[in-house]
């Protein structure tokens, strides 16, 4: 092969080989934080349906209270409903909570996304110091052994970004045990 074409051959591996791992992560960027959107969005609308019953509950037993103050007496089933008021804010309370532990799960999906952007850059600033090294008048020889450093540097920084990524984001915090997503 003549040496135009070996540095060719480099420069279209090198290309090929960052504009892959760029768009792999962006991708992944991307997918974690269309993830975090929905677990957000199922969040708040748990939470809130959560708070409405509870301000229902707490309404309706408001509602006995002022009766009794007021001198009535309620009937044998108010009396039953009060009495089960406890029990129900008690549940719409732990429902709640467990809303609540989506935070647990945005919050590592958002870490991920933040080493992958930094990663990325990483990645792209070793690109930018050892494409600052390329002197104007290099030959293809000197610009071919930059380019396999290069290729070298990118890789072992692919594969040490990748095992630190996890693609499983799990719920660890709270009573309710742990939750594996994806």
């Amino acid at each position: 092969m003549t040496r135009k074409k070996i540095l060719g051959s480099h420069v279209k591996r090198l290309l090929s080989g960052v504009s892959d791992h760029g768009k792999k992560h962006l991708s992944e960027v991307e997918t974690d934080l269309r993830q975090t959107e929905l677990l957000l969005e199922e969040a708040v609308d748990k939470l809130t349906s959560s708070f409405m019953a509870i301000h229902h509950v707490v309404g309706a037993r408001q509602d006995g209270i002022n009766l009794l103050l007021a001198g009535g007496t309620p009937s044998a089933d108010e009396i039953d409903r009060m009495k089960g008021m406890s029990g129900e804010i008690g549940q719409h309370v732990n429902s709640a909570i467990t809303s609540m532990q989506f935070q647990d799960m945005t919050s590592q999906l958002i870490d991920r996304t933040l080493k992958r952007v930094t990663g990325l850059r990483a990645f792209l600033g070793t690109l930018g110091t050892h494409g600052a090294g390329v002197a104007a008048e290099a030959d293809s020889e000197e610009i071919v052994e930059l380019l396999g450093k290069v290729s070298m540097a990118l890789a072992i920084q692919s594969l040490e970004l990748r095992s630190v990524l996890r693609k499983a984001v799990n719920q660890q915090h709270l009573e309710s045990g742990d939750i594996e997503l994806f």
